[in-house]
């Protein structure tokens, strides 16, 4: 049994959702403890004790030790199943980091998996928006051959929830290695800007605007979908997700979310100069998605390489995670002012 202590690197959830997620697909038993150790309330929250009994229904797992504030559990996974499953997070919990867990091992079914997951946040603080996982993620995974569909049934933000998400995600065995080596010229600049039940105020319309402004004075055009949203009448909220292009096949994207007492305007400018930063360094995958991308490099066949301008301590926990159960090494070496991210297997 592989012993894990969560309260290394920034003893956050990343570590529980990464260990679980690699135990499941390497058929290795763990033990995990000191669960979010460095944070104000440790232990299990209801986003990760779901992530964990949704993982566990994927391949079969024994589970001790899962309960809310539980700070260790025990893991004994059984083989990888195709099918239907579902999974209720319960609060605003976020929807994407759950998905984060499950998306590797359902890589590793036989068949098809669809996933249904319901009563959760799918645009909250401390996570990546559901619109940066469906046009920032997704496509860049569909490159390492990992086909996944993602329909937002309902967008949910705090504190209530109630979002709904459908995933379908193909089998993929056999990962191939990501090579992004070079940013390239920028060939699009994209958006989508949310906003629901708050059409009246035209919340959507005034983040992209906002957005749209800041990135014209650099000289950047940009086209924002806007998309006034009635499928959560429990939940007011806003959203703006925005992602660049190049001929290299890159994709940088920054997203930004309403809150209370924070204007549409400032939503649209944070997300804008976030992108505008990503930029200037001319990476080849932004800050989120450098860390994001570790379990799928770490179980490709080959060598992926790619560039990033910030190394992150979420990113450091994943390679600290991930080298625990791959064969796979991965060395940060700094280049031209941006971070090399080399993983061999």
């Amino acid at each position: 049994m592989i012993e894990i202590d969560g309260s290394q690197k920034g003893g956050s959830g990343t570590i529980l959702r990464l260990a679980v997620a690699l135990a499941a697909i390497k058929g290795e038993p763990i033990h995990v403890f000191n669960i979010r150790q460095n944070r104000p309330q440790p232990g299990l929250k209801p986003q990760h004790l779901e992530a964990v009994l949704t993982a566990a229904r994927l391949c079969d797992a024994e589970v001790k030790g899962a309960r809310i504030d539980s700070r260790e559990i025990w893991f004994k996974p059984g083989a990888v199943k195709s099918g239907r499953f579902e999974a209720e997070i319960g609060t605003a919990g976020s929807i994407s980091m759950l998905l984060m867990t499950v998306l590797p091992i359902c890589a590793y079914a036989e068949k098809t998996v669809e996933l249904k997951v319901t009563k959760g946040g799918t645009d909250v603080s401390h996570s990546p928006t559901i619109n940066y996982m469906r046009f920032v993620l997704l496509p860049t995974l569909e490159r390492m051959g990992l086909n996944v569909t993602l329909q937002v049934k309902r967008y949910g933000y705090y504190p209530k929830g109630m979002g709904e998400v459908n995933t379908t995600i193909e089998p993929c065995k056999t990962m191939k290695p990501l090579n992004l080596e070079r940013f390239g010229k920028i060939t699009s600049t994209e958006g989508v800007s949310v906003c629901t039940f708050l059409a009246d105020r035209k919340v959507a319309e005034r983040q992209a605007k906002a957005a749209e402004e800041c990135l014209s004075m650099k000289g950047y055009n940009i086209e924002i979908q806007v998309i006034n949203d009635m499928s959560n009448p429990l939940q007011k909220g806003s959203s703006l997700v925005l992602w660049t292009k190049t001929d290299t096949n890159v994709i940088l994207g920054a997203d930004a979310i309403g809150e209370l007492k924070k204007s549409s305007e400032a939503v649209g400018k944070e997300a804008a100069e976030k992108l505008l930063a990503e930029i200037s360094s001319r990476p080849t995958v932004d800050t989120h998605l450098a860390d994001l991308l570790i379990p799928y490099t770490a179980l490709a066949k080959g060598k992926s390489t790619y560039l990033t301008s910030t190394l992150t301590e979420h990113l450091q926990t994943n390679i600290w995670v991930a080298e625990i159960f791959a064969a796979a090494k991965t060395k940060v070496s700094s280049l031209n002012g941006v971070y090399k991210v080399e993983t061999n297997n």
